[in-house]
């Protein structure tokens, strides 16, 4: 499954060979090139360095004040650091090794060089896993997916932290894991937050358990490109050759997996990556569902989480882990990532009673339905961390009747099945972005009766918010919602998603009042 980066280059004679070490052997003599200069790429630059090896980190980015500050340190420690302009196009004549920052393409100068000289290619959760404590390694416990790893990492953080254990949420989600595996105090478990680019570059990780908790279209441009066919077939076919890609990358979180492989009842991509996968003999296949569970799943209950996977009685009986109540939203798709936790932190051994105490006290990030204020009975929710058709679905499908705000990078992603699946919830639209003319377009042909607002293009930041949320006001009726789920990135006009729902927030309250 979309192997390939631990590529057999011959080491030059006298030289260790990088993927024979570990943490506690010598670098010394080993030759790294880092590409990419952001967290994970100082993390993995710095401990490299640490270890003994000849680092050079390059990124194309010019040095900002705090990368700056970050390269001096690497200098001083010995490390050379190249950022600018054109620094990637060459990889120097002499490595043994390329550790790559997520998101970074194959087929950039740096790593096809990389691949041609039959150089390994890592990425920095394939560094951290190799770098593991032998004596003390800690399980990883993975969550991936198109929607909700963030929150459901957070949440069985929480769940750990609960049960009395030394845990901490690494990855995609902020820390980087290699930063947390090489901590001299030793963690007791990791929550381990993985993205599809970062399971692209990833090998050898063998998760004690892990989740893929959906898989939808997103990213479509960055596979798109790795197809050699790529512009073969019509763009439909274009489409599913990516979307199958993409889909491998989030299936390699099962390879390998020692004790539960948790997946999502309503999504079967979910259930066949596990049936595809190559796991450890004893490993279980557990499910989760909205709806009542089967014997080796977690499910509802009526308004009960209940786990019929790992007690003694599952074939006769559920046991209760919390109730709807104790979580912070009972929006369909939160429930489902605390299901997914829990499924997760169950397989690990952890008590129902941790499970409920932590998910009753865990508060997700902001931006992630996030009610802003009510006003003249119209409710105001902040889900700008939607940034793909799904996860917009998942937000609009809480909601009824719903004044959708949208729009931005669409990544190559259609909205067609989200609208069909929201229409009769819309009381109107509003659009914003560089693609908002994708959503547009779906919505002529799906839903040509709801009214729209487009706000037009030459106003970013808290302008155009100010002039989506005034649009949205003037179609909103008390028992209204009025959503931020943007469907699409946010970069066209935002610095991130945080800083369009902080726009969006401003503007709502710079309307309604505190």
């Amino acid at each position: 499954m979309g192997g390939g980066h631990l590529m057999g280059g011959a080491t030059p004679p006298n030289r260790p060979d990088p993927t024979a070490l570990g943490r506690h052997d010598s670098w010394d003599g080993v030759r790294a090139v880092v590409a990419g200069f952001g967290v994970s790429g100082f993390a993995a630059a710095d401990n490299l360095t640490h270890l003994g090896a000849s680092v050079t980190a390059l990124d194309e980015s010019e040095a900002d004040a705090e990368r700056g500050e970050k390269a001096e340190l690497l200098r001083i420690l010995g490390a050379t650091v190249r950022l600018g302009e054109g620094v990637t196009a060459t990889l120097p004549d002499d490595v043994d090794l390329v550790v790559t920052s997520p998101g970074w393409k194959p087929t950039a100068p740096l790593l096809a060089q990389a691949a041609a000289r039959g150089i390994p290619v890592w990425g920095e959760v394939e560094l951290a896993w190799r770098l593991r404590d032998p004596d003390h390694a800690a399980p990883w416990l993975a969550v991936t997916g198109t929607n909700g790893k963030t929150t459901t990492v957070q949440m069985l953080d929480a769940i750990l932290r609960a049960a009395g254990l030394r845990s901490v949420a690494v990855g995609n989600v902020g820390l980087p894991i290699v930063e947390a595996v090489m901590d001299p105090a030793p963690y007791d478990v990791f929550a381990v937050e993985l993205s599809s680019f970062q399971l692209h570059y990833t090998d050898s990780m063998s998760a004690e358990s892990a989740a893929v908790l959906n898989v939808a279209e997103d990213h479509l441009d960055w596979y798109s490109s790795l197809d050699p066919r790529s512009q073969a077939g019509s763009g439909e076919e274009r489409g599913a050759r990516a979307m199958s890609r993409y889909a491998a990358d989030k299936g390699r979180i099962y390879q390998r997996v020692s004790r539960a492989c948790v997946y999502n009842v309503a999504d079967p991509v979910t259930e066949q990556l596990v049936r595809d996968a190559d796991v450890t003999e004893g490993a279980r296949a557990i499910g989760f569902t909205l709806g009542m569970p089967a014997i080796g799943m977690l499910g509802l209950v009526e308004d009960i989480l209940v786990d019929r996977a790992f007690i003694a009685e599952r074939h006769s009986s559920a046991a209760e882990l919390c109730q709807l109540r104790d979580l912070a939203s009972q929006a369909p798709h939160y429930v489902q990532n605390a299901l997914a936790a829990a499924a997760l932190a169950r397989a690990h051994g952890v008590s129902r009673a941790a499970v409920r105490d932590g998910l009753r006290d865990f508060r997700p990030d902001g931006h992630r339905i996030e009610v802003v204020t009510v006003a003249d009975g119209v409710t105001w929710v902040d889900d700008s961390k939607a940034t793909n058709p799904h996860a917009a679905r998942s937000s609009l499908q809480a909601y009824d009747p719903v004044v959708w705000v949208a729009g931005g990078l669409a990544k190559g992603a259609g909205f067609d099945e989200l609208v069909r699946a929201v229409r009769d919830r819309l009381r109107g639209v509003v659009l914003i972005g560089r693609d908002r003319e994708a959503i547009a377009a779906a919505l002529v042909r799906h839903a040509p009766d709801v009214p729209r607002i487009e706000v037009a293009d030459g106003e970013t930041g808290r302008a155009v918010m100010e002039s989506a949320v005034r649009a949205a006001a003037g179609l909103a009726q008390a028992g209204d919602t009025v959503l931020l789920a943007p469907g699409c990135a946010s970069q066209d006009q935002f610095r991130d998603y945080k800083a369009r729902g902080e726009a969006f927030a401003a503007a709502v309250r710079g309307r309604t009042g505190p």
